[in-house]
C-alpha cells in the first residue's frame, strides 16, 4: 500500500523540472500566435453536466468518460473534450453576436481509454476556436494558425492532412444509404478496413459505379490533383459544395504560402460526430498520433440554443512535446539566474541583497548555509540545476563561484 502511494494510476503521469520547464514555455509560444490571430482567452470547468457531451452532442462515448455524481445525484463528467464546452459558453455569453468570436483556452481533458494502448488518459490541450463565420476563408485561417503553431514550436517537417465530412455524406446520400448503413461505412473507412469495407459494401443492394466510389477512400489522399479525381466519381450537389471549397481553401493558403504543408485524405473521419464540414490533423516525426485535430462544427452551437457556425482546433501538448523531443528540437528557457548562499551572520545582507535583485526582475534563489554541507555541494546543485550565478556571502567577503554549466555554454 505504501509503495502504491508513489505512483499514478495507469494513464497518467508527473511532469516536473525542466520537462515541464519546457512545456510551459512550448505553450506560451502557442498562446503568442494565438494572440496575434486576435483570439481572447477563456477558462472552463474541468467538470461538467455529464449532458454537455451526450451522444446526441456527438462528443465521446460514454464509456470514454470519467463520471461521478455531486450532492443532488446529478452525473458529472471530467471533459473529455474542449470544443462542447467552448460552445456552451458561447451560446451563453455571446448568444446575440453575430460578427466572429475568437476564444482560445489551454487546460486537461480526460478520457478513460483501454490501459494497454499504452496512451495517457490525461492531457494538456491548447486550442482556439472561430465562431460566426462560414466562410471558407475562416477555414483557411484556422489551418495558417495551426501551421504558425508548429513553428512557433520549431517544427519545420510537418504536415496537415485535411478532410470534408460533406464528401462522404453527399455519397451515402447519393448511393441511397440510411443512417446505420452510412454510420457503418463510416466505422469502417475510419478505421482503415478497407478489405472489411468491400465486403461490406459487395453485399449493398446498390449500383456498381456507388459501389465503386465507396470503395475508393483508401485511394482519395494526396494534392489538389486528388480532388479532381474525387469531382469525377460524384454528382451530387452535396459532395461537390464540398470539393469547390477545399479548393477555395487551398487557393486561399497559397496566399499565406502555407500550401505545401497541406494535403488532401477523404478517408478522415472522427469519432466526433458534430463535425459538418472540414475537418484536418496535423502530423509530424517522433509521434505516434496526430499533434493536432480540428475541424468545422456548424450545427454543436444550435443544440445549446445558438444557431451558429463555427470552427477550431485543439493541440495535444503532451504529443507535441514527444515530437520536440525526439526531433532533438532545442526549446530555449529562461534558467533562474543564481543563488545567493549565505552565512548565518551575513542574513540580513544577502536577503536586502536578495529582494534588490528581485525588485530589479531577476530571479534568485536565498539559502542559509549548513554547518553539514561543504561549498562543493551547493555549487554541484547550482550545476544540476541550471543556475547562472551562485553568490557565496561570507563574514569576510563576497564571493562569486563558477558555474561548470556557464562554461559548457561559452
Amino acid at each position: 500500500m505504501k509503495e502504491m502511494l508513489l505512483h499514478t494510476p495507469d494513464g497518467v503521469r508527473d511532469i516536473y523540472g525542466g520537462e515541464y520547464r519546457r512545456k510551459r514555455k512550448v505553450m506560451e509560444e502557442l498562446h503568442h500566435v494565438l494572440e496575434r490571430y486576435s483570439y481572447h482567452e477563456i477558462q472552463t470547468p474541468t467538470f461538467e453536466y455529464f449532458e454537455i457531451f451526450n451522444r446526441e452532442k456527438g462528443s465521446a462515448p460514454s464509456n470514454a468518460m470519467y463520471k461521478f455524481f455531486d450532492r443532488e445525484n446529478n452525473t458529472l463528467v471530467l471533459r473529455p473534450d474542449m470544443t462542447p464546452s467552448i460552445a456552451r459558453c458561447v451560446a451563453k455569453y455571446y448568444n446575440k453576436e453575430e460578427l466572429p468570436i475568437r476564444l482560445c483556452y489551454e487546460g486537461n481533458t480526460f478520457t478513460n481509454k483501454i490501459s494497454h494502448q499504452g496512451k495517457l488518459c490525461e492531457v494538456t490541450q491548447i486550442g482556439g476556436e472561430l465562431v460566426n463565420d462560414d466562410s471558407s476563408a475562416a477555414d483557411a485561417e484556422i489551418l495558417a494558425t495551426v501551421i504558425d503553431c508548429f513553428q512557433a514550436a520549431g517544427l519545420k517537417e510537418f504536415q496537415i492532412e485535411v478532410g470534408e465530412v460533406e464528401y462522404f455524406q453527399g455519397v451515402i446520400e447519393e448511393a441511397g444509404l440510411d443512417e446505420e448503413e452510412g454510420c457503418h461505412i463510416r466505422d469502417f473507412i475510419m478505421n482503415k478496413n478497407f478489405f472489411g469495407l468491400q465486403e461490406y459494401v459487395r453485399h449493398l443492394e446498390i449500383s456498381e459505379p456507388f459501389k465503386k466510389v465507396l470503395t475508393s477512400f483508401d485511394q482519395l489522399f494526396g494534392g489538389l490533383e486528388m480532388l479532381k479525381t474525387a469531382r469525377g466519381l460524384v454528382h451530387n450537389p452535396r459532395s461537390l459544395a464540398a470539393i469547390d471549397r477545399l479548393e477555395n481553401v487551398y487557393h486561399a493558403l497559397e496566399y499565406y504560402h502555407y500550401e505545401e504543408h497541406v494535403g488532401f485524405d477523404f478517408s478522415m473521419l472522427s469519432d466526433y460526430k458534430y463535425y459538418t464540414g472540414i475537418l484536418f490533423r496535423g502530423y509530424t516525426y517522433g509521434t505516434g498520433d496526430a499533434v493536432v485535430k480540428g475541424g468545422r462544427y456548424n450545427a454543436l452551437l444550435r443544440q445549446f440554443g445558438k444557431d451558429a457556425p463555427a470552427i477550431g482546433f485543439a493541440f495535444v501538448v503532451d504529443e507535441l512535446m514527444n515530437a520536440i523531443h525526439r526531433q532533438n528540437i532545442p526549446v530555449q528557457i529562461e534558467e533562474t539566474e543564481m543563488i545567493i548562499l549565505y552565512q548565518r551572520a551575513c542574513q540580513q545582507q544577502a536577503i536586502e541583497l536578495g529582494c534588490q535583485m528581485r525588485h530589479d526582475g531577476k530571479k534568485v534563489e536565498l539559502i542559509r548555509k549548513s554547518d553539514r554541507k561543504r561549498l562543493e555541494d551547493y555549487q554541484a546543485y547550482a550545476e544540476g540545476e541550471h543556475f547562472q550565478r551562485l553568490i557565496y556571502i561570507q563574514e569576510d567577503g563576497v564571493q562569486e563561484i563558477s558555474l561548470r554549466c556557464n562554461q559548457d555554454r561559452g
